[in-house]
């Protein structure tokens, strides 16, 4: 197992991206969800730290690694009734001990495939983000790489400070920022999916999270929906502790096999879990994790509903949000200029953009904005006419000027 993620592992870059293209909710999937989900993967998979994962004792006739192997991967079982809580100060071990008859048991097979489970719900938080970064097509870093370092001018000539920075003039910042604002011109109405494609995978972390909270609890036998509830109101002096019965550390295996004179021996067996106490830490972990990430992800797509029904609506709203992108205030009537004639895409575009560049540089940029298109008039709505005949070029025209700049 631990030769899969060798081979994932070069693919997973851990170099920080300088542009930011979602919010915080966003990350929380992709960056603490995933690593956490691939770091338990690995603890589980590392018998070599952990120890055996199973080990079982028998009575005599039957061989120690016969025995562990068979009761791996054939399970092993508790047996319920020495699970009453009335009885806790009779049993040596949680769900250990005589069966008679036909009592009810239960089977313990999840271990087997818990580092396979935990890996591929690892895949799932990921991939929205993977989806994200492809349809954005890395539109916000082509924009921003052009007003990089373009926070700093020199009045006379452009001065090479090292291998790195070169302070340009105020000449050669106003034509970066024209550039800039000539892509945005020629996209305006036009680049829609961009949020929309936003907002899906937004939601597809939403819906990811909520599927994976019932995963979770088919794989662990319904157990996974009340472990945290039944933890934290158990009793440790009278209840049976909740993580004992779902990850037992001692469990019973029934081995048969043929005796001497063709009869069929049972040999009773007692197999000590020791990776179920990694077990039940990660899995009380992902409980609690997956109710924090639900709700932060439940505000986020809160918060994004709003910011589509005020962007156009409230000056205030607009002006709070872009003002925390700029060290010195915003001219009031720019904002409500350029708002008229932005939709929801090319708004959210603009904040992302102003996201990731210096704040001096997208106040000028908001200034240059909002003369352009109170001197222009190029608020005016496209047709629905006009947008299914221009669509195309217009991606056309917009690779044609990334590419050029």
């Amino acid at each position: 197992m631990l030769k899969t993620f060798e081979q994932f592992a070069k693919n997973v870059s851990f170099k920080p991206k300088l542009r930011t293209i979602d919010n915080f909710a966003f990350k929380l999937h992709y960056k603490i969800t995933f690593w956490s989900l691939l770091v338990s993967t690995i603890l589980v998979s590392s018998q070599q730290y952990i120890g055996e994962h199973i080990r079982c004792i028998s009575d005599k006739g039957v061989a120690n690694n016969v025995l562990n192997t068979y009761c791996f991967f054939t399970t092993t079982f508790t047996v319920v009734r020495h699970l009453d809580p009335l009885h806790v100060d009779d049993i040596a071990h949680a769900g250990v001990g005589p069966l008679v008859g036909d009592e009810k048991v239960v089977h313990h097979a999840y271990y087997q495939w818990v580092p396979f489970v935990l890996f591929g719900q690892a895949i799932m938080f990921y991939l929205p983000h993977l989806f994200w970064r492809r349809l954005e097509g890395g539109r916000i870093n082509a924009l921003a790489s052009i007003l990089e370092n373009t926070f700093l001018v020199s009045e006379t000539k452009e001065v090479k400070v090292n291998n790195t920075l070169t302070v340009i003039t105020e000449e050669d910042r106003e034509k970066k920022i024209s550039q800039v604002l000539k892509a945005f011109r020629e996209r305006l109405h036009l680049n829609r999916s961009w949020a929309v494609y936003l907002v899906l995978c937004e939601i597809l972390n939403g819906v990811n999270v909520i599927a994976q909270l019932f995963i979770t609890n088919a794989f662990l036998g319904g157990a996974f929906m009340k472990l945290g509830t039944d933890l934290t109101q158990a009793d440790p002096d009278h209840d049976i502790n909740p993580l004992d019965a779902v990850f037992p550390k001692v469990t019973k295996c029934t081995f048969q096999k043929f005796g001497p004179s063709g009869t069929i021996q049972k040999h009773d067996a007692l197999c000590v879990m020791a990776l179920n106490v990694v077990n039940e830490k990660i899995y009380t972990f992902l409980w609690f994790w997956f109710i924090i990430l639900g709700v932060v992800t439940a505000l986020a797509l809160i918060w994004r509903l709003l910011t589509f029904l005020l962007h156009k609506r409230s000056t205030s709203f607009n002006n709070a949000l872009f003002s925390s992108l700029v060290p010195v205030p915003i001219d009031k009537y720019d904002l409500p200029i350029i708002m008229d004639a932005c939709f929801y895409s090319d708004w959210l575009f603009l904040y992302y953009l102003g996201s990731n560049i210096d704040g001096f540089v997208f106040k000028k940029l908001l200034e240059a904005l909002a003369d352009e298109v109170d001197e222009s008039g190029w608020k005016q709505k496209l047709t629905s006419s006009t947008l299914s005949t221009n669509t195309d070029i217009g991606d056309v025209e917009e690779k044609a000027n990334l590419v050029s700049l």
